[in-house]
């Protein structure tokens, strides 16, 4: 009796030991139905040193560094009438980048277009400073803006006319609001576009980098973090974001009007001192021309620079279905050896001539064809 005794004693600490020391919690049912319960111990395998960018990392992390802080936010403002609600206060957004110690920042004219209650310029820092506008170009969607801020980092800008297609670029910019956005991409193709507006962009840069409301005057980047160009529109069909084509301002056709915003506060574009009229097959065969294509000159500005070099303007009157148009002026062919078609080509020329320079201006006058200098004025309110 007494060896029964001893053995259920012996059995009882012997489960007991055996049930604390292999079941720390207890007799849970769910930990001895899931051996791989939450109640082990979690175990994490970290990385035992930092990263190792590969080189195209590390180019991108260098650009990013450099030329953040060269990027700016920019805020427009503005107050409309609206015939419902009285005056609507609006507010825009874009991006520019600062050009010199001075604190000059360029952007699109677009971006600041219409502000009447000021524009802020916000640099990487978050410091905001207050922006005046010193000059812009509706035309080249162009505007110089100047804030007084210490301790300024102007980018690099390089030669936009050495860009090729399939080299890597970098937009970095305020895409929505998202201040410090860097996308990458390749120049897809440069080709002429038309912007908004419908006037001409000579050789812009088509990209694939991600470009989107706000990026508007930012900067497009080469692999070395120089300024190639400014980030402008995208085709979206109408969806309002990116869809893989983007257009960027070339920068030499930017430093070309620089000068010209600084001293006068707007470009002084050169001008041929005509009103002009193109000329197709079909037109040129019914008004009976010389040549079936060109520009025909409508009128020639008094004192302009067609006028001052002996160009001729039309005298007959004719129409043009409703439209009244002027016969018997020079028909332009070519400028400097350039084919004209339309004014559009003379806007492409004038786009690389500055007001006081000199061209050579090849027109048909009757039967007879012949090349004319013509020293450029500065347009006013003519076509070309």
């Amino acid at each position: 009796m007494k060896l029964r005794q001893f053995v259920l004693v012996v059995l009882l600490v012997g489960g007991f030991w055996f049930v604390t020391t292999h079941f720390q919690r207890g007799l849970n049912p769910l930990t001895l139905t899931s051996s791989r319960a939450s109640g082990s111990p979690l175990e994490l395998t970290e990385a035992q040193a930092a990263p190792a960018f590969d080189a195209e990392e590390q180019n991108n992390i260098a650009v990013y560094h450099r030329v953040l802080p060269s990027v700016v936010n920019i805020t427009s403002r503005a107050v409309i009438f609206n015939f419902f609600y009285g005056t609507v206060p609006q507010e825009g957004q874009g991006s520019g980048f600062i050009l010199d110690k001075a604190g000059h920042v360029l952007t699109n004219y677009h971006v600041v277009d219409g502000a009447n209650r000021g524009i802020e310029v916000k640099l990487s820092n978050k410091r905001s400073y207050k922006a005046t506008v010193i000059g812009s170009d509706k035309v080249h969607d162009l505007a110089l803006l100047k804030i007084d801020a210490p301790e300024l980092q102007p980018v690099v800008l390089a030669d936009s006319s050495q860009i090729a297609v399939g080299e890597k670029v970098y937009a970095i910019g305020n895409p929505f609001g998202l201040s410090g956005t860097m996308t990458q991409g390749i120049i897809s193709s440069i080709r002429s576009i038309r912007n908004g507006d419908g006037a001409p962009i000579e050789d812009a840069i088509q990209t694939d980098a991600a470009i989107n409301p706000g990026n508007s005057g930012g900067p497009l980047l080469n692999s070395r973090g120089e300024v190639i160009g400014i980030n402008t529109m995208i085709a979206s069909n109408g969806a309002e974001q990116s869809s893989g084509i983007g257009f960027a301002i070339p920068i030499n056709t930017a430093k070309a009007v620089l000068s010209d915003l600084t001293r006068y506060g707007q470009v002084r574009r050169p001008s041929l001192g005509i009103v002009s009229y193109a000329i197709g097959p079909d037109l040129a065969e019914q008004m009976g021309l010389s040549a079936d294509y060109g520009v025909l000159i409508q009128k020639v500005v008094s004192g302009g620079a067609a006028d001052r070099a002996g160009l001729r303007g039309g005298n007959e009157q004719a129409y043009v279905g409703n439209q009244p148009v002027m016969l018997g002026g020079d028909l332009i062919v070519a400028i400097d050896g350039q084919q004209i078609t339309d004014p559009q080509d003379i806007s492409v020329v004038m786009d690389k001539h500055q007001a006081g320079d000199t061209v050579s201006v090849t027109v048909m006058r009757g039967k007879r064809q012949m090349t004319v200098k013509v020293v450029l004025g500065e347009a006013r309110s003519v076509n070309t």
